[in-house]
């Protein structure tokens, strides 16, 4: 389809007791993020006590491909140990339609 948008939707689970620290790391994330000029929009909430996600799209695949390989991706990796309770989750979508902010 011509106008899907690629996406990513990453859930992360806190270890107990972890989870001020994650959510400080994903806030701090968002700088990181901002750097990404083919990063369109990034969000991270918290689902439940534990439970967190991040959704984020891009303005094409490439740039979707960067951005699991760039410096927010890589910072995660560094911190999985030691404040995840399991690997992210992390699913490529296709945006069918949105409504523009």
């Amino acid at each position: 389809m011509k106008n899907q948008k690629p996406g990513l939707l990453i859930y992360l689970q806190a270890k107990p007791g972890k989870q001020a620290a994650l959510m400080e790391f994903l806030n701090k994330g968002l700088s990181v993020v901002a750097e990404e000029g083919g990063t369109q929009t990034w969000y991270a909430f918290q689902i439940t006590g534990d439970r967190f996600g991040i959704y984020d799209t891009f303005r094409g695949d490439a740039s979707r491909e960067q951005h699991l390989q760039g410096k927010f991706a890589k910072a995660l990796a560094g911190v999985e140990a030691d404040l995840l309770a399991a690997p992210p989750e992390i699913r490529k979508v296709d945006i069918l339609s949105s409504k523009p902010a």
